[in-house]
């Protein structure tokens, strides 16, 4: 984060943004100044500072991921790029739906969704939704065209047309709430305009900002509308790999086992409307995935 620090100097004050981070073990300090009094757009300068720390500290590394992965991934034989892929979709899958309660352990998931066996005494429900979230990645990876409001409600539809049919692909008109979570979400009348100004934002932007930052924000923004009665977090988590994927970059899978910095670093973002904490969290992780092609 960046602090802002006042230096008396004489009988005068002079303010800086500070923003400290560690870089192969050792801690970096970069500062910028702001004058003697602090500026009434602060929130935009700060973020502009840190866009530019972050660029010039992470942004080199996604790239060098993504030339090493491409490299990688197009000397395969297509049955083993076959198999990279399903291997992660059934993970991916794994972990999507279990952030969102499913019981369905790892194994049953792979079992289940590799060789069509059904996991004994595990409720219907959590099945069918497996199911469908594998058919609903795979249309997501096939999709010619780009991320529109009409490519979100068929991916709704396919997550719950087994489930719940009375809530897939269709906008809530009620209000909701997460469990435990102190963030609170639009009412009903403000969807419309909210999600038409998201694809507004995302058109402007996918070709100016860096892709893995723009999946990131892509996750968080809609997220933070909570368009549908249920599944938000999991088509949040499917078109966010959709940006990846499109632009050439490894997907990310966001593991159960880590849910608890990933709901933290989420929550803290939308309650302090920073969407920088998100940005953070979600690179440092995918930096952390991909390290092999850092070496």
């Amino acid at each position: 984060m960046a602090n802002i620090r006042k230096r008396n100097i004489g009988k005068k004050q002079y303010y800086y943004l500070e923003h400290s981070y560690k870089e192969n073990k050792k801690v970096k300090k970069e500062e910028l100044y702001l004058g003697t009094e602090i500026p009434k757009d602060i929130e935009k300068i700060k973020t502009q500072f840190l866009n530019k720390i972050y660029q010039k500290k992470w942004f080199d590394k996604l790239n060098k991921i993504k030339k090493e992965f491409q490299k990688e991934f197009k000397s395969m034989p297509n049955l083993a790029k076959e198999k990279y892929i399903e291997n992660f979709m059934v993970k991916f899958t794994y972990d999507s739906n279990k952030i969102e309660g499913s019981t369905i352990t790892l194994k049953e998931t792979a079992m289940l969704l590799e060789d069509g066996i059904v996991p004994k005494n595990k409720p219907i429900k959590d099945v069918k939704e497996t199911e469908s979230h594998k058919k609903a990645f795979y249309e997501m990876l096939k999709y010619k065209k780009d991320l529109s409001l009409n490519m979100v409600l068929h991916l709704h539809r396919t997550l719950f047309n087994e489930t719940e049919p009375e809530i897939a692909g269709k906008i809530r008109k009620h209000g909701v709430g997460v469990a435990g979570s102190k963030t609170k979400f639009p009412i009903p009348a403000e969807l419309e305009p909210l999600l038409r100004e998201f694809f507004k934002w995302y058109n402007k932007n996918k070709d100016k900002m860096h892709p893995v930052e723009l999946a990131t924000l892509v996750h968080l923004k809609f997220v933070s509308i909570h368009p549908f009665t249920d599944g938000n977090g999991r088509i949040s988590r499917l078109i966010m790999n959709f940006v990846l994927y499109k632009n050439g970059f490894p997907m990310l899978d966001i593991k159960y086992s880590n849910r608890s910095n990933y709901y933290t670093a989420l929550e803290r973002a939308q309650i302090k409307h920073v969407e920088m904490i998100f940005v953070q969290h979600i690179i440092k992780r995918y930096l952390k995935e991909y390290n092999q092609y850092l070496k």
